[in-house]
């Protein structure tokens, strides 16, 4: 069934409508010297939303804070009919310990910065930005709670994080009766598939909607990098050029250009684009609420939109899911086998639950 930006779903186990495809705001503002300007990002948001789209995805560092800035600025007359999502965990000034991380103090100070930079008194969606692996889990989902109860925030997710350490975090939600977690964003797509091994079920088991970023893979399912691209030396930095994301999060790999040649054959026998495939493989998984799409130009971002009306055939999805797979890797190979599985059930035929 084709979709459309105003085929609204419902945000894990809340009920907040948000469209199947989030515009990715971390191009918006040039400060890493990649993105688009202030006219460019303007189109880019007008373009989704004159299409129905009302899910909008930024966060507290994105190209220094003009994200969130120009954000502020265009939305100023029409903020109540969208769902801004931010995310708080990154450092905000250099050689301050307290100025980043997942603690109460550089929480509560990330959401008032963002609140003056996105223009508006409340932020829809809390992020949780990346695991620090150092604050109790109790002083995160305490201080989530607190800025719900004030109205700052109506409702709280995260982000890269163990999927134990997240459904251990919702089961204290729960027994205490603070807000609970109803999103989890995760890197997935056909190149990234690690997190069907955890992340992905347990969301679906606790009750988040799962928002894949850099469902392209940095573009290199787009097809716009070969071999003689591998030689790029590592960065750990996103500024510079978009490139430098892509190798950074180590997505340009000779596996991953591999992928994309599949993902071309199969775009050239439907006559669709190869982004338009990709996207639309991960559509398909029913754990996924809303792909991120972060386009830097219009034309990019109306192809992007493409991806919603496209049905892959079962022969596509199996070629496209060979030349992606990956081992779930123990327990859950050993759960899989014939012989665990008559074990466990006596033998029987048991229906999986719907």
């Amino acid at each position: 069934m084709a979709l459309t930006l105003d085929t609204y779903r419902l945000l894990g186990r809340s009920g907040l409508r948000v469209s199947p495809l989030a515009l990715g705001t971390m191009t918006f503002g040039a400060d890493w010297g990649w993105g688009a300007d202030r006219d460019e990002s303007r189109k880019l948001l007008d373009l989704y939303l004159d299409r129905g789209g009302n899910f909008i995805d930024t966060a507290s560092m994105y190209t220094n804070g003009s994200s969130e800035r120009l954000l502020g600025e265009f939305t100023r007359d029409n903020r109540e009919s969208l769902v801004l999502a931010t995310k708080y965990t990154m450092q905000r000034r250099p050689g301050d310990p307290n100025a980043g991380g997942n603690h109460r103090k550089s929480m509560f100070a990330s959401v008032e910065n963002s609140l003056r930079q996105l223009n508006t008194d409340y932020i829809d969606l809390l992020y949780l930005h990346a695991w620090d692996f150092h604050t109790p889990v109790e002083e995160i989902l305490r201080g989530m709670d607190d800025l719900v109860r004030q109205g700052k925030v109506l409702y709280v997710a995260i982000s890269d994080a163990p999927a134990w350490q997240v459904s251990r975090m919702q089961a204290i939600a729960d027994l205490r009766g603070w807000s609970p977690l109803v999103a989890l964003q995760v890197e997935y797509s056909l190149i990234e598939r690690t997190v069907e091994r955890d992340l992905i079920p347990m969301a679906r088991e606790m009750g988040l909607g799962v928002i894949p970023w850099s469902p392209l893979a940095g573009g290199v399912l787009t097809g716009k990098y070969g071999r003689t691209d591998l030689a790029t030396d590592r960065v750990d930095s996103p500024e510079g050029t978009r490139k430098n994301v892509v190798v950074a999060q180590n997505q340009l790999t000779e596996r991953g250009l591999a992928i994309a040649d599949v993902v071309k054959q199969v775009a050239t026998e439907i006559g669709r684009t190869p982004a338009q495939v990709a996207l639309a493989w991960t559509l398909l998984n029913p754990g996924v609420t809303a792909p991120i799409i972060g386009a830097r130009t219009p034309d990019q971002l109306e192809d992007n939109l493409g991806a919603l009306d496209i049905d892959l055939a079962p022969e596509h999805r199996a070629r496209l899911d060979e030349a992606s797979a990956i081992t779930l890797g123990f327990p859950h190979d050993m759960l899989a086998l014939d012989m665990t599985r008559t074990v466990t059930t006596g033998g029987l035929t048991i229906q999986p639950r719907p």
